[in-house]
């Protein structure tokens, strides 16, 4: 195996590191690069405390290389604990892989210049072939050993710029893999903060999980549909002082088993214990969303009973329905790719944030659904007319 070694703090991990070791990769025909996160490098043992663990550092890692076999990860010096010498590394290295040759140990120009002095760097030089990568110098500077120069783009990009941006609230979330940006929200880390953090099961990490099962289960277009009603929802939850997080798990959750065949909508729907109507029976693609309530319970843990209420009602309403679950039919009926009045969408802007106002917006939502139904010719579910008079005593 041709093997690649690239170590360093990864606090956090960001785009350029990936960009190195993908360039490195191809550069050398190498079979697989390790990414090794010191405990503590002692090129910055005068920085300031880290704000992230060990094992923040190796989850965001791990998210960041997530499906790429060409990257390994390795703990070593973490379990090793003390200042992280490169020598001991390497020797640890080739000790346990499967290496073809000497290992390239790959090294950015910003610390090629200090190799002389580290720690046994004659003996590194006899255990490894040393490769350079251009990370922030324009030229192509000397150095006084053997070496493999690697001349690439210039990613203007560094874990101390991330840290930074993030404290101070500038944007950040483009320099990371798409995989780490919940983690450093999830945990709050290096000074990530915001008031209202979602709770266990509707974190970050928990909602991209359940995305991308819907933009893998789903048309694209039934997908964008999803998506689109959980922006709105989060809009709309913002507006009435509910968990914004909390409408968007269940926006976008809320048709996820919507393409699914009959039989396993059938059975997921029978694992809540509720009744199946002759009309479900009769359309049993009306139980995807006590499917998906289902699904989100049993395949992703979440327990939240508005979210589960929210998704499990979304289509046919229920006349005792919470405020979320309000939230989660209007968003559906009204979000910007469907065909409806522009005044219908235009109540879900408006300033008015009582929860009169909530239901003001539901009652002409059921209205325009309730007629636009009936033109058709098509049966209305019960528990939607019945919410439907529910809605119009409490306007009265």
């Amino acid at each position: 195996m041709r093997l690649g070694i690239l170590g360093g703090s990864f606090n956090p991990v960001h785009l350029g590191h990936l960009f190195l070791a993908d360039n490195a990769i191809s550069a050398l025909h190498l079979d697989r690069v390790v990414m090794i996160p010191a405990n503590l490098s002692p090129f910055k043992l005068e920085a300031e405390g880290m704000e992230s663990s060990a094992n923040d550092r190796i989850t965001m890692l791990a998210a960041a290389v997530c499906g790429d076999s060409r990257i390994a990860i390795d703990d070593c010096e973490i379990k090793r604990e003390g200042v992280s010498y490169t020598i001991h590394t390497l020797e640890d290295i080739i000790s346990r892989y499967n290496i073809c040759g000497k290992p390239y140990l790959i090294i950015g120009d910003d610390l090629a210049s200090d190799f002389p002095k580290w720690k046994d760097s004659k003996k590194i030089l006899e255990l490894a072939d040393i490769v350079i990568i251009r990370r922030f110098c324009s030229c192509v500077p000397e150095y006084p050993f053997a070496h493999t120069f690697i001349n690439i783009d210039v990613m203007d990009i560094s874990s101390n710029m991330v840290r930074r941006k993030i404290s101070e609230g500038s944007g950040w979330r483009s320099l990371v893999p798409s995989g780490v940006r919940p983690i450093i929200e999830d945990r709050q880390l290096y000074g990530f903060s915001q008031s209202r953090i979602g709770s266990e099961d509707c974190s970050m990490e928990m909602i991209m999980r359940i995305e991308a099962e819907a933009r893998e289960t789903l048309s694209y277009a039934r997908f964008i549909h999803s998506r689109n009603t959980a922006l709105l929802a989060q809009d709309l939850c913002l507006r009435f002082g509910l968990d914004p997080m909390e409408g968007y798990l269940a926006g976008i959750a809320h048709d996820i088993c919507k393409q699914f065949d009959v039989k396993h909508m059938m059975k997921l729907a029978k694992s809540d214990k509720g009744a199946i109507s002759a009309m479900e029976k009769e359309k049993p693609n009306l139980l995807h969303g006590r499917a998906a309530a289902v699904l989100l319970r049993e395949r992703f843990c979440i327990h939240n009973k508005d979210v589960l209420e929210a998704v499990a009602f979304h289509t046919s309403g229920s006349e005792n329905m919470g405020s979320l679950a309000k939230v989660i039919y209007i968003a559906d009926k009204t979000e910007v790719s469907r065909n409806i009045d522009p005044a219908l969408r235009k109540m879900c802007f408006e300033e008015d944030n009582s929860h009169n106002a909530l239901d003001n917006i539901l009652l002409a939502v059921l209205n325009k659904t309730v007629s636009k139904l009936q033109s058709r010719e098509l049966d209305l579910s019960p528990e939607t007319l019945r919410l439907l008079e529910r809605m119009k005593e409490k306007n009265n």
